[in-house]
């Protein structure tokens, strides 16, 4: 037991390294995970053995939850708003035709069944999420037109349509689905799915906004139990599950409530972690001495994809929206990276199923190997032959985890006797673009000051200013003890021999902030900020 506990540490700490790698060379990251599967796998150099291919089904469907629901909760609707009808459309329709073009190339090309065909063509439908967002982030690619949230709502949302195409090829293949029992399933998938995630959605935030949580982290759980109730509740009645937790995950992402942020970035992190389960899995199951079988009509699907399939699809779709040309088309196309939801529905599609004649599960594992590697390392190349990179545009502006309304601080400032600012107008005092007086105290007396307002002995001035945010900056607390060589020494002594500044110095009930001529003295509590 504890060496496999051992060997469990070892590989979530690959991953970790892996993952701050990938962010460096701009590689997704799953492509790492996906090759340390093979070398764990049941033919590996330390094989892990998964024979049980409907464990894993269950595991991989309950990670995407998570997935699903992220992609709605990570999302900034004030900038998805804008492209959020083209989003929902390349989302559905264009989805139904990658598939639908795809399942024609299978059964003219390579010569597979109609049936089979558009099962391929369903299970591979839907673009990457993960794979968009690492790629987008870590090379920071802001592009013109809007189309880097398009990309990342599109491939946040397409998943559920692949997955309803999916369920009802495996219904036609059994022989269970007729035109009745589909038209009726797509409504049911789409009308529950619906309705439970715009009730589940209304009930949260209600019950967000009005539980006071006594932890900390349990309002993390909270939001956890949701995100699986949301896909449950509609999956035992027909509904899609998926669809419903994007829906709640985008309404509660974008609603106000306490501790959001950090939700945002505890659900990135959870995310991350299901993202490494599902190509871990994909990789424990691969089989690498038959993956030559696989690997001629994967590579014939992945470039029928990349070159016919979803270019028709993206541009059916685009044309009648005048602001995309070919060029933009063309990038929009480009970064529809193949990944999580198509291993899953593709593990889903061949488990227990003896309708199949085709190796479906591993050319998907093929395409995704191509697509993540190939195809999505050179994505920012492709962005800057299309001359679509905007310099000047934020990317991670459109994610609910940048901070951009909340990284203000309040700060005070008491006007002493003899001060530099007593008795200018505030136009006068040439503060920082990023430094607005925001409120004036004088004599209990709150006054909105305006540029003529003239800044008078005793004062407070309330100022806001951007916060300070670097992960290799910390702030701490030291204390004089007894026998500190410091006790006695003014502060510009002390801060030529240390590398880090004092903020303040809080002596018994006062806080004093410190200069060059101040005395530390015993039991002295100084807040420092190391460089």
């Amino acid at each position: 037991m504890s060496l496999f506990l051992v060997l469990i540490a070892a590989i979530i700490l690959i991953c970790v390294w892996l993952n701050n790698l990938s962010f460096r060379i701009g590689i997704p990251t799953l492509l790492a995970f996906i090759l340390l599967g093979i070398i764990f796998g049941n033919n590996g150099l330390i094989p892990i053995h998964l024979e049980d291919q409907e464990f894993a089904k269950d595991t991989c469907t309950a990670a995407l939850i998570f997935i699903m629901f992220y992609g709605g909760f990570g999302t900034k609707w004030d900038s998805a708003k804008p492209i959020a009808v083209e989003a929902g459309l390349l989302a559905s329709i264009g989805v139904f035709l990658t598939a639908l073009l795809t399942g024609v190339f299978c059964h003219f090309v390579l010569r597979w069944g109609w049936v089979e065909s558009l099962l391929m063509g369903s299970v591979i439908s839907s673009t990457d999420a993960a794979s968009v967002f690492s790629i987008l982030r870590s090379r920071k690619l802001g592009m013109k037109n809007n189309i880097a949230p398009l990309l990342e709502m599109e491939s946040g949302s397409n998943d559920p349509c692949s997955y309803m195409l999916t369920v009802v090829m495996l219904s036609v293949m059994n022989g269970s689905a007729s035109g009745g029992h589909i038209v009726w399933m797509v409504f049911a998938q789409i009308f529950f799915a619906a309705v439970c995630g715009l009730g589940i959605a209304k009930i949260s935030t209600i019950l967000l906004k009005r539980i006071k949580f006594q932890t900390d982290g349990f309002d993390s759980l909270f939001i956890l139990a949701i995100a699986i109730a949301s896909y449950a509740i509609p999956d035992l009645i027909g509904g899609n599950g998926y669809l419903s937790c994007y829906i709640v995950g985008i309404i509660l992402g974008n609603t106000d409530f306490k501790n959001k942020k950090s939700l945002v970035s505890f659900f990135d992190g959870l995310t991350g972690l299901m993202q490494v389960l599902i190509f871990f899995i994909l990789g424990l199951l691969a089989r690498p001495e038959i993956m030559h079988k696989a690997l001629l009509p994967a590579i014939a699907i992945f470039f029928a994809l990349l070159l016919f399939a979803r270019p028709i699809s993206v541009a059916a779709v685009l044309i009648p929206f005048k602001k995309y040309g070919i060029r933009q088309q063309t990038v929009i196309s480009y970064a529809g990276l193949r990944g999580a939801a198509s291993i899953v529905f593709a593990i889903m599609a061949t488990t227990g199923n003896e309708y199949l004649t085709k190796d479906i599960f591993n050319i998907v594992f093929v395409i995704v190997l191509i697509s993540i590697l190939l195809q999505g390392s050179l994505i920012p190349a492709v962005a800057k032959a299309a001359d679509i990179i905007d310099e000047d545009a934020n990317v991670l502006k459109t994610f609910n985890d940048y901070a951009e309304n909340t990284e203000m601080q309040f700060s005070r400032l008491d006007l002493a006797k003899n001060g530099p600012w007593n008795g200018r107008p505030i136009k006068d005092l040439h503060l920082p673009v990023s430094v607005l007086i925001a409120l004036v105290i004088r004599d209990g007396e709150k006054i909105v000051p305006n540029g003529d307002t003239v800044l008078q002995e005793g004062d407070c001035v309330i100022m806001l200013s951007r916060t300070y945010d670097d992960k290799d900056t910390s702030i701490e607390e030291v204390t004089m003890k007894s026998g500190s060589k410091w006790i006695g020494k003014t502060m510009s002594e002390y801060r030529k021999s240390n590398d880090y500044i004092v903020l303040m110095i809080q002596r018994g009930q006062r806080n004093i902030v410190p200069h060059g001529n101040s005395v530390l003295q015993e039991g002295d509590v100084l807040t420092i900020c190391r460089i």
